[in-house]
């Protein structure tokens, strides 16, 4: 039995695989399939359309959004909703409902959507009251990490309120992002009482579409504002008692943040900033929440945790040539600050969250211990490890050898562990990394692993700048194993040129795609202290 959390009230969750029935049924009249989907009952509607829970060929259930037919007789809308559908379809299933098929050419058009069939914010505090510790720290994390994949493939979510965001196992899903302006942007629906969008969670600038000034993720993060003031007070920071009146707040008066703790209060004070620019991004929230994640209390743990066997980090983009599940920093960042445990992913862990602030820019490294570092455990040094945010070794587990790269090296060697040449930081590029090397902490330009082409042989691994290209951007997957100390073990591959591997014959690393065949070489991390 899973567990859903809220306010420290335990409500029970159906066990893993089961298919739950959340829907209405089907009125007369209602289409019963849907190209290759089956229609089995309503689960809401709306302003845009129906949404339909459905199941496809192979059992599993899904969620369909039918468009309403006056939208779909338009042909300006059709060209945008696919161009949006398309642009939702990048967004990484992190703390997001994935997007799964959609026909903008059907009569009427419709999008389908990974089903989540755990209960919406709006529904757990409208029945069990305002959230407060881990559990109000977890949903804030998990719906920031949402919008920085949203962000991050280039969609504005327009509609993040509380009942589009989702409690799942393993933590938030943020829903029906991605197709909003289409809707918005259409010319017979863009008078002001049209607007996508719920009033009382929508940024000053949307109030005024022919002022000039264009939505951008900006608007996202007041919404996120208002959405975790809900979750912490059971109200909205601009309450009134008309849609025009909380308007009117929203534009001249401060929000109302009594009730909202800190350090969470502080950043819900910055998004719901008036203005556009002086808003945090996604990611700048992210910072702020992991830095000061509260430990989560016995009593009151995050929410939706899950079984230890249970897998936590999400599903694996579609544009993926493996079928092996990543991890990313965004994933880690997730569950960590949600104080869920990384099961098969981390070592088992009890202790609390550290204080990380994470960087983009590149870290010189020292050769001197931090001072005052708190004492890790090693599943937080891991985190942190994926955050980017210490120095590593990149261990063959199979081989008991090291990764190292010498200043007068061409490839990367295996080597013996010892010195700067086998230290390495893991800088995350969106859902992947590239691999710093700490081989010349002093140098001017930093150095990170790329992929170089040998004719005749197999690609090699070597030095070159560090530079987001398709030859040094590489995924980091589970290999569900562990080395010779016990630690958890990983893939480490790119998407174009395929596994990082080991030859223990001729001992050097080389790069190959195996297509269905499994990794020869497995890694493992090992914490060589802060940056």
């Amino acid at each position: 039995m899973v567990l859903v959390i809220g306010m420290g009230k335990l409500r029970p969750m159906p066990a893993e695989g089961a298919q739950v029935d959340m829907s209405m049924p089907l009125r007369p009249g209602d289409e019963t399939r849907l190209g290759r989907y089956e229609l089995i009952g309503r689960l809401g509607e709306g302003g845009m359309g129906t949404v339909f829970q459905g199941r496809d060929q192979d059992g599993r259930l899904v969620a369909i959004k039918m468009v309403r037919s006056e939208f779909a007789h338009e042909s300006e809308f059709r060209a945008r909703f696919r161009s949006e559908v398309n642009r939702a379809k990048q967004v990484p299933p992190f703390s997001t409902a994935e997007v799964l098929d959609a026909d903008p050419d059907h009569e009427p058009p419709y999008l389908v959507v990974e089903f989540v069939d755990g209960p919406s914010l709006a529904a757990e505090v409208r029945e069990n009251g305002p959230l407060s510790g881990a559990a109000l720290h977890g949903v804030a994390v998990g719906i920031a990490t949402a919008l920085t994949a949203i962000h991050g493939a280039g969609v504005i979510h327009r509609d993040l309120k509380p009942g589009n965001v989702l409690f799942a196992r393993g933590g938030i899903k943020v829903i029906d992002f991605g197709i909003a302006r289409a809707f918005e942007a259409t010319s017979q629906h863009t008078r002001t009482d049209q607007m996508v969008g719920t009033v009382a969670y929508m940024a000053p600038e949307r109030f005024d579409p022919a002022g000039g000034r264009p939505v951008t993720p900006a608007a996202d993060i007041f919404a996120w504002g208002a959405v975790v003031a809900y979750a912490a007070t059971g109200r909205t920071p601009y309450a009134a008692d008309s849609a025009a009146a909380t308007a009117m707040r929203i534009l001249t008066q401060p929000p109302d943040l009594s009730g909202i703790p800190e350090p969470l209060r502080g950043a819900v004070e910055r998004a719901l900033d008036k203005e556009p620019d002086a808003r945090p991004t996604a990611r700048e929230l992210l910072d702020v929440l992991l830095a000061g994640s509260p430990a989560a209390p016995v009593s009151s743990p995050a929410p939706a945790p899950v079984e230890a066997d249970t897998m936590l980090v999400p599903a694996v983009p579609k544009r993926r040539r493996s079928r092996l599940l990543p991890i990313t920093a965004v994933a880690v960042l997730l569950l960590a600050a949600a104080g869920v445990a990384l099961a098969r992913f981390l070592p088992k862990d009890d202790g609390a969250v550290p204080d990380v602030a994470i960087s983009s820019a590149p870290v010189v490294a020292s050769s001197a211990p931090a001072a005052k570092e708190p004492s890790l455990s090693p599943a937080q040094k891991l985190s942190s490890i994926m955050l980017g945010n210490r120095r590593a070794l990149i261990h063959i587990a199979e081989a008991d050898r090291d990764l190292a790269l010498d200043v007068t090296d061409a490839e990367v060697q295996g080597g013996d562990g010892t010195g700067t040449k086998s230290e390495f930081v893991l800088d995350p590029v969106g859902v992947e990394f590239m691999i710093r090397s700490l081989r010349d902490p002093g140098a001017k330009r930093q150095t990170c692993l790329g992929v170089k082409i040998v004719l005749d042989e197999s690609a090699r691994l070597v030095p070159t700048t560090c530079e987001a290209t398709k030859a040094t951007l590489f995924s980091i997957e589970p290999a569900e194993g562990t080395d010779d100390k016990k630690r958890p073990t990983y893939y480490i591959s790119n998407e174009t040129y395929g596994f990082v591997q080991w030859s223990p014959g001729d001992k050097v690393l080389f790069v190959e795609v195996l297509g269905d065949a499994p990794p020869l070489s497995s890694f493992s991390f090992v914490d060589r202290g802060p940056l």
